[in-house]
């Protein structure tokens, strides 16, 4: 869809472990100081990490850099849905034995949809982002979760230890792949012709 395409993260670590591709530009950069030329952008793109911006000033350098008419998306997703024996237990951990060790920016994942937007906002499509998993793949999401390493951090044990029996038990065969669904909540925006992650560019 795009001739060129700007991929930033902060890390540095996550840019040296992107997949290549030969119309992507890699760059460290924050979101709040991408470096990239004023009103060169078509299309910025912001997935699961709107939460993270200091957004006053990520919507300033998103008003700056993108071209008139250019739009804004931003996407999140929240717990995810596989069967509901499943659920109970993935929302357990998620509430109730890793929940007090969320940062506090994890809040704004869960209202998204009420998160300031100060473009001119467009309807967006439901949309969701699915895999196919076996119990070790989700046990490995859910290891992945940065309340799970605060936990670990703080109490020096595996936060897993109290739901792996009812998950395993809930999952059944642990080889078994199940389809797992993250519904995504989109917010567009459009910057006004009269002024006005991942960076699209023609």
């Amino acid at each position: 869809m795009f001739d060129r395409v700007i991929a930033t993260d902060a890390s540095e670590k996550q840019i040296a472990n992107a997949q290549r591709r030969e119309h992507v530009d890699y760059r460290i950069a924050t979101a709040e100081n991408s470096g990239i030329k004023s009103g060169a952008v078509d299309l910025i793109m912001v997935a699961q990490a709107l939460h993270w911006f200091d957004l006053d000033r990520f919507y300033a350098e998103a008003r700056r850099v993108l071209k008139s008419n250019g739009v804004l998306t931003a996407s999140a997703y929240n717990l995810l849905q596989i069967e509901p024996a499943i659920e109970e237990v993935v929302n357990r951990y998620y509430y109730e034995v890793v929940g007090p060790f969320w940062p506090p920016e994890r809040k704004l994942v869960e209202t998204f949809a009420d998160l300031a937007f100060p473009f001119h906002e467009i309807w967006s499509p439901k949309s969701e982002m699915t895999a196919h998993w076996n119990l070790e793949h989700l046990l490995g999401y859910l290891w992945s979760w940065s309340s799970t390493q605060r936990f670990i951090a703080a109490n020096n044990r595996d936060p897993l230890d109290e739901i792996r029996k009812d998950l395993s038990a809930a999952w059944g065969d642990p080889n078994r792949r199940r389809r797992v669904v993250w519904p995504l909540t989109l917010r567009i925006g459009r910057k006004e012709s009269s002024s006005g992650g991942l960076y699209s560019a023609d």
